[in-house]
């Protein structure tokens, strides 16, 4: 003891400050300390929620992004499957146009040869007929000079059934 009151120490005024300073801690712990550490817990769960929330939140985005990429990468098939077959149906359709077309021409060509034929055949019979009835007149013409009308009408009638057999 004594070397406390060489030193200047009143243990009464040491024993009433440890009191106070034990006192003060007790009040600031119970009432300051408790409640800024529950703060700071709070908080701190939080900030780690919210670094889970963005951890989160971007593994979502790159799986978004990739599924976008890979729509987008569908859809260009896509486009390009529908304008190749575009091309593919219309290269058919102008072939089966040609064709079509070739067709209808070969038969308009067919039904003006088939028409010609027909024209040239009534040509030829109807110019028959008047080199027949041309041969006729100038048979009765040339034998009325030399045969009688009962011998005109016998060369006249062979003369016709010869035609008609040429026919």
């Amino acid at each position: 003891m004594e070397i406390i009151k060489n030193f200047g120490v009143n243990p009464i005024l040491l024993a009433a400050q440890v009191v106070n300073f034990l006192i003060i801690f007790f009040i600031l712990k119970r009432f300051l300390y408790k409640p800024v550490l529950e703060l700071l817990k709070k908080r701190q769960k939080m900030i780690k929620e919210g670094i889970e929330q963005a951890e989160e939140s971007r593994i979502k985005l790159e799986k978004v992004v990739v599924e976008e990429k890979n729509i987008l990468r569908t859809a260009q098939l896509q486009a390009k499957k529908l304008i190749e077959d575009a091309r593919r149906e219309s290269v058919e359709l102008t072939l089966q146009m040609t064709q079509d077309a070739k067709k209808q021409t070969e038969k308009i060509l067919q039904d003006a040869k088939e028409q010609i034929a027909r024209e040239s055949l009534e040509t030829e019979k109807r110019l028959a007929v008047n080199t027949s009835k041309l041969a006729v007149s100038f048979l009765e013409k040339a034998l009325g000079e030399f045969f009688s009308a009962k011998e005109q009408k016998e060369v006249v009638s062979n003369a016709l059934k010869k035609i008609k057999k040429i026919d």
